[in-house]
């Protein structure tokens, strides 16, 4: 049961980023993502990289009361966030900006499928008008092979 619970809050928070990434980052929000969308951004860290906090907090609080009462389930849903949390990292971060040269080349069709998602979501260097605001499911079109 638990590791449904964990499982059903890891693909819930796709579309939960999904919107923050829609109507927060690119709306009320956009100050602390805009240098995201700055070609080059030189800085180790973004204001951007306030959102891990932002989603770190509700995880690190469930942990606690999950621990700390008989609502064990609570637990669960931290982890489910976190883990969200580290594929978030290993695909945004490290696969697709490369802020860490760990994963330099892949063949995987899936991978290469979000690297041109998120291609197309930068290419748009302001607030407005961009698209493929979700992580890690893209519509299916960016993983078609191009035609030869």
């Amino acid at each position: 049961m638990f590791f449904l619970i964990t499982l059903g809050v890891f693909l819930l928070m796709e579309g939960i980023t999904w919107c923050t990434h829609k109507y927060v980052m690119h709306g009320f929000g956009w100050f602390l993502h805009e240098d995201h969308h700055e070609p080059g951004y030189p800085h180790v860290f973004e204001k951007n990289d306030a959102f891990f906090i932002v989603f770190a907090i509700p995880s690190m609080a469930l942990f606690y009361f999950g621990t700390y009462t008989t609502h064990t389930y609570l637990f669960f849903i931290g982890l489910g966030i976190l883990f969200y949390g580290i594929a978030y990292f290993l695909v945004h971060d490290v696969l697709i900006h490369q802020r860490f040269k760990w994963f330099k080349k892949t063949n995987s069709r899936y991978l290469k499928g979000l690297r041109k998602a998120h291609k197309i979501h930068h290419k748009n260097m302001g607030k407005e008008d961009s698209q493929c605001f979700g992580m890690l499911f893209v519509p299916f079109k960016y993983f078609k092979k191009p035609k030869a």
